[in-house]
């Protein structure tokens, strides 16, 4: 597996992964209904660096990553991470997340934080656990599941 910065020409690659993500509603805070373009303006956001897992020149994974918050907060990361339905369990997302936290180390971050992670999302939970991620808050019914109504999200934070 190779982890690139992508560039326009994965806008399909991208959106085919992000695509049923979105649509399942389950672990994204964006709207179910996006369009197409829609999704791709917010994952190709200006401020956004994007990079995608390949195998074999498939795109497998995507995630971004940026700043959490401008000014005195500048100096944490944040990142999105969605890994091809075909591919999950397959390490793509441990892979990824170590990516990133090697790149922002780099360019200078000295934190990451996850600003909303589904407490139902289990496996990310989990993952994010593994990797050094502390839970720092919880906020009650944060997020409308749409298969077992509210509950709650995870702030996890861990420093570089």
């Amino acid at each position: 597996m190779t982890i690139r910065t992508a560039t326009f020409a994965d806008a399909d690659a991208i959106w085919s992964i992000v695509e049923p993500i979105l649509r399942a509603g389950e672990t994204y805070a964006l709207p179910r209904d996006w369009s197409r373009s829609d999704a791709l303006s917010y994952w190709f956001s200006p401020d956004y660096e994007v990079f995608v897992a390949e195998t074999d020149e498939l795109v497998i994974g995507t995630y971004y990553l940026h700043a959490n918050h401008r000014g005195g907060g500048a100096h944490v990361a944040n990142c999105g991470y969605m890994t091809a339905p075909d591919s999950v369990g397959q390490g793509v997302a441990t892979a990824m997340c170590q990516h990133s936290l090697r790149h922002a180390a780099a360019r200078g971050f000295r934190a990451m934080q996850f600003n909303c992670v589904v407490s139902t999302n289990k496996r990310a939970v989990k993952l994010w656990r593994h990797l050094g991620f502390d839970v720092v808050g919880t906020i009650p019914h944060g997020f409308e599941h749409p298969i077992v109504g509210f509950v709650d999200t995870l702030v996890m934070h861990r420093s570089l």
